[in-house]
C-alpha cells in the first residue's frame, strides 16, 4: 500500500470516504486500472450471464457474439466513468448532486446501495457453496466470507486494489486452463450441443443481460480511480478499465455461454469441478476454489461503495463528518445487512439473479445516460468541487433538469421491459426481444442535453486552469 505524508491513511487505514482527495494524496497509474477490473468482471456472476441466451435455445455461436458484444458495449459506457475520478477526486455517486441535486440524488443513491447489496448477497452464496462441496457448514462459511470482505473494505482503497490487482493474475492462470479444457471437453469433442438454434429475442436478451451487466459496474468507477494523479492521461485511463472490465467479463460470460450450450441446467461450479477433473483428478477442486478471491475482494469493493453511497445519502438528509469511525461503522452495517440477506436466501437463486440483473439494468441506464451527458458534453468537466460536497451548495437540493431526465427515460423503458412478473407490450408485439435499455439510454441522454443546455458551470472552488476538459 502507498504511503501518504498527508495522512490519507492512518496506520495503515484509509481515513477518507465521501470527501475530496487532494492533489497531494494522489498516486498510483492508469494501467493499475486494468487488472482492478479484469478481477471485478472474474466472477461467477458472469458466467451465469452466459446461460441466459443456451437457456433460451440460442446457439453456441450466436451465444459467444451475444456475449462479447454485449458485454463491449456495456463496458464503454462503465469505462468511460473512469475518467470523472481524477478529474474530481470524488467518488462516483457523490457526483450526481450536480445532476440531480443533493436532495434528488438520494434515489440514485439508494439505487446503488440496493444493488452493491444484492451483488454481495448472490457472490457470499456462490462463495459458500463453492467451499461447501468441499468443507462442511455451508452457512458458517457465509459468516467467515463476509469478515473478511468487511476487513479487506475498512483497510479501504489501497487494499482493495493490491488485492483485486494480485488476484487477476491468479485467477487468469487457472482459469486460462479451464477454459482450454472446455473447448476440448465440449464443442471440439463428440458432445452433443442442447441448444443450437437462432432467435432474435433470445439474442436480445442475451446482449441486453450482458449490457446491463456491465453498465451496473457504473456506479463503482471513481471510487477506485478518484486517488489517481489529476494529469493522468485521459485515453489510457478509459481504455485500461474498459480493457479490464470487458476481458474479465466477456472471458467468464462466454465460458458460462459455452457450459450451458451442452449441459441442460447447467450448475457453474459443479461444471466447473468436471471440466477441471479433465485436465488431471483433483484440479477440478482447483478451479472452483479459484473462484473465491475474486468473489470475496469484489464483495469488498461492493462493501466500500456501498458505505460511500450510504454515507452519501445521510449527508444528504443531515449534514455527516466523514470520518474514520464512520467509514468502519458504515461498511459493518453494510456487511451485517448483507450477510443477513444472505442467510436468508432460498436454494433456487438463478431466478432471483436473472430479475436482479434485469432490474438493475432498468435502474441504472437512465442514470448513466444524464451523468456521462453531463461530464462529458454539458459542463465538460467543469465541477464546483465545495459546492457537490456541500449538500446546501450552489447544485442546490433538487435539480430538476437531472431529475426529468431520469424518469422520462425509466418511463419510456416501461413498454420495452421484460421480468419474470410482467412483459411490456412492444416486448411482446417483438416476440420477447429486450430494447429497453438502449431506449433508455437514447431518450435520457437526449433529454438531459436538451434540457441542460446553457446550465451554469459552477467551478468556483476551483480554478479553472486546474479542470481539465476531458478528451
Amino acid at each position: 500500500m502507498a504511503h501518504n505524508p498527508s495522512g490519507a491513511l492512518m496506520d495503515g487505514v484509509e481515513r477518507r470516504s465521501i470527501d475530496h482527495v487532494p492533489s497531494t494524496e494522489r498516486h498510483g497509474k492508469a494501467w493499475h486500472q486494468g487488472p482492478f477490473w479484469l478481477t471485478g468482471g472474474f466472477m461467477l456472476p458472469s458466467m451465469l450471464i452466459g446461460f441466459l441466451g443456451p437457456s433460451m435455445g440460442l446457439g453456441m455461436g450466436w451465444s459467444l457474439i451475444a456475449v462479447v458484444s454485449g458485454m463491449a458495449f456495456g463496458t464503454l459506457f462503465m469505462a468511460l466513468h473512469a475518467n470523472q475520478g481524477p478529474r474530481l477526486g470524488l467518488p462516483q455517486m457523490i457526483q450526481s448532486r450536480a445532476q440531480f441535486g443533493s436532495r434528488g440524488a438520494i434515489f440514485p443513491l439508494a439505487m446503488a446501495v440496493f444493488i452493491y447489496v444484492g451483488y454481495n448477497v448472490f457472490q457470499m452464496v456462490l462463495a459458500g457453496d463453492a467451499l461447501s462441496m468441499f468443507l462442511p457448514g455451508q452457512k458458517i462459511w457465509y459468516v467467515v466470507l463476509a469478515v473478511v470482505a468487511v476487513v479487506i473494505a475498512v483497510v479501504g482503497h489501497d487494499l482493495l486494489h493490491t488485492v483485486q490487482r494480485y488476484f487477476s493474475y491468479l485467477t487468469m492462470t487457472i482459469f486460462a486452463v479451464v477454459t482450454v479444457a472446455a473447448v476440448l471437453h465440449y464443442p471440439m469433442s463428440d458432445a452433443t450441443p442442447v441448444a443450437t438454434g437462432f432467435s432474435g429475442a433470445a439474442f436480445l436478451a442475451q446482449f441486453a443481460a450482458a449490457g446491463g451487466y456491465q453498465i451496473s459496474y457504473g456506479i463503482y468507477v471513481s471510487d477506485y480511480s478518484r486517488y489517481l494523479p489529476e494529469n493522468i492521461p485521459d485515453g489510457k485511463l478509459i481504455g485500461w478499465t474498459f480493457l479490464g472490465g470487458f476481458t474479465g467479463a466477456a472471458w467468464l460470460g462466454s465460458l458460462g455461454a459455452i457450459f450451458a450450450s451442452y449441459v441442460p441446467a447447467p450448475d457453474a461450479l459443479r461444471q466447473l469441478h468436471l471440466v477441471g477433473d479433465t485436465v488431471f483428478p483433483g484440479f477440478g477442486a482447483v478451479a472452483v476454489l479459484a473462484t473465491l478471491p475474486a468473489l470475496i475482494g469484489t464483495s469488498g469493493v461492493n462493501a466500500y461503495g456501498a458505505m460511500l453511497s450510504a454515507t452519501t445519502v445521510l449527508d444528504g438528509v443531515r449534514r455527516v463528518n466523514p470520518t474514520l469511525r464512520l467509514r468502519v461503522v458504515g461498511v459493518c452495517v453494510v456487511g451485517a445487512v448483507g450477510l443477513g440477506i444472505t442467510l436468508s436466501m432460498p436454494a433456487a437463486y438463478m431466478d432471483s439473479f436473472h430479475t436482479f440483473i434485469a432490474v438493475m439494468c432498468y435502474l441504472l441506464v437512465p442514470w448513466t445516460a444524464v451523468n456521462l451527458v453531463d461530464f462529458y458534453v454539458v459542463r465538460r468537466g467543469r465541477y464546483a468541487i465545495a459546492d457537490i460536497i456541500d449538500p446546501h451548495g450552489a447544485y442546490g437540493h433538487w435539480a430538476w433538469r437531472g431529475l426529468t431526465a431520469y424518469f422520462g427515460g425509466f418511463v419510456s423503458m416501461i413498454p420495452f421491459v421484460t421480468l419474470s412478473f410482467y412483459t411490456g407490450p412492444v416486448t411482446k408485439a417483438l416476440g420477447g426481444a429486450d430494447l429497453a435499455f438502449v431506449v433508455g439510454l437514447l431518450v435520457s441522454g437526449v433529454l438531459y442535453y436538451v434540457l441542460a443546455r446553457g446550465v451554469e458551470q459552477h467551478d468556483a472552488s476551483l480554478p479553472a486552469e486546474e479542470v481539465r476538459v476531458p478528451a
